[in-house]
């Protein structure tokens, strides 16, 4: 059998773990890795319109998934400001960053716990 970093060869097939972490509230996400870059990708950009340009989603994607986690969260996560010499933008709210930190905390090295599982549990089928 060869041994792939990650993966486990199955005749032909390889089997690859993968872990996918999202955090709800009452059935509704709040956040998850996508919602996570996009705020981040915003909060690099200024702009929602920017951030999903640059993710390559659709803007009215970017909105709705950006409502669904104030609502989940039930807050704001965005601060809009408008006009002026730099034509406006968004930025994140103190709370939306906490936010990140903390789903980055929990999310931290579960790809490599996952690996390592897997491999302690695959490595013969």
């Amino acid at each position: 059998m060869t041994s792939l970093i990650g993966g486990e060869r199955v005749g032909s097939a390889v089997l690859v773990p993968h872990v996918n972490v999202w955090l709800d509230v009452d059935g509704q996400v709040a956040l998850s890795d996508w919602r996570v870059a996009l705020l981040e990708k915003i909060e690099t950009c200024g702009s929602l319109a920017e951030a999903a340009r640059q993710l390559n989603i659709p803007y009215r994607t970017a909105r709705y998934k950006l409502r669904e986690m104030q609502t989940a969260l039930g807050e704001q996560v965005l601060v809009s400001y408008s006009g002026g010499a730099s034509r406006g933008g968004m930025q994140l709210t103190d709370r939306a960053r906490e936010a990140i930190r903390r789903y980055r905390c929990v999310t931290a090295g579960l790809e490599e716990l996952i690996a390592e599982r897997f491999a302690a549990s695959f490595t013969d089928f």
